[in-house]
């Protein structure tokens, strides 16, 4: 058994506290940086490992940092790795910990409510896809910041979308170099619902407690029957990554990055 204070956890870039049986997981700013850090990365995951086990958890809820700038913080955070020399290591390690994150969130034993506001880039966006439920903000808009710097996504974005739109209307939404709002998002499917933003942690963790009142087994299997593809979005994760590397690695990218210094 777990007490409340098992699951108490503040972190400059995340923190998480539990609420009867669901458990809110608050992720920080600047977590595209954090990403590149192997210790962050443990912390995080030896958290999330700690709530799938428990049993006394029947819910994650993940709210997004309202504090996220978007495209400005994607391209910084490739920009900084020109400092003083570019780092294709840090690059990898962000890479790796972003395909384990995924795969951790669909093969998550429990269902998980995501909640997002702000600017989301694709990244954000896509981890909100490996969750069950995705609630959103009516301040919302989704950006593909990766495009103005010729990369391909990185997170599941071409595996989700494809499933959850088709190929077609998914193509379309990662070719486009224009912005996604919340209202466009909830019709196009994106996400499942949205509120007015200075409701959006409540409404969350509303939806959350209605998931936590369902039988657990049956939450547990369905989520299991659902995720029976987890092969195929690896084998998708590990061609973002040797795609990107290839990228990056040229000097055309770091020539292109230089235009944002």
């Amino acid at each position: 058994m777990n007490g409340a204070s098992d699951f108490e956890a503040n972190y400059e870039f995340f923190s998480g506290q539990k609420i009867d049986d669901i458990v809110v997981l608050s992720l920080g700013e600047n977590l595209l940086h954090h990403a590149t850090d192997l210790a962050v990365k443990g912390v995080l995951f030896d958290y999330l490992d700690l709530v799938s086990r428990s049993d006394v958890i029947k819910v994650l809820l993940i709210i997004g940092s309202p504090k996220k700038v978007g495209r400005e913080e994607y391209i910084r955070f490739y920009r900084q790795l020109l400092e003083p020399a570019f780092d294709i290591r840090a690059l990898a390690r962000l890479y790796n910990a972003a395909n384990q994150f995924i795969l951790k969130m669909v093969d998550f034993g429990k269902p998980i409510v995501h909640a997002d506001s702000g600017k989301v880039i694709s990244l954000y966006m896509n981890i909100g896809l490996a969750c069950d439920y995705r609630i959103i903000g009516d301040n919302v808009v989704f950006q593909n910041p990766y495009l103005d710097l010729g990369l391909v996504p990185k997170g599941g974005g071409a595996f989700f979308l494809s499933r959850l739109l088709g190929s077609s209307t998914a193509t379309e939404i990662l070719l486009s170099d224009k912005d996604i709002t919340a209202k466009e998002a909830l019709s196009l499917g994106i996400v499942d619902k949205t509120v007015p933003s200075d409701e959006l942690d409540e409404t969350a963790l509303k939806i959350a407690q209605d998931f936590a009142r369902k039988p657990m087994h049956s939450l547990a299997g369905i989520k299991r029957l659902l995720s029976c593809c987890l092969r195929e979005l690896q084998y998708c994760l590990e061609c973002e990554n040797e795609l990107l590397l290839q990228i990056v690695s040229r000097p055309e990218f770091q020539e292109k990055l230089l235009e944002y210094t």
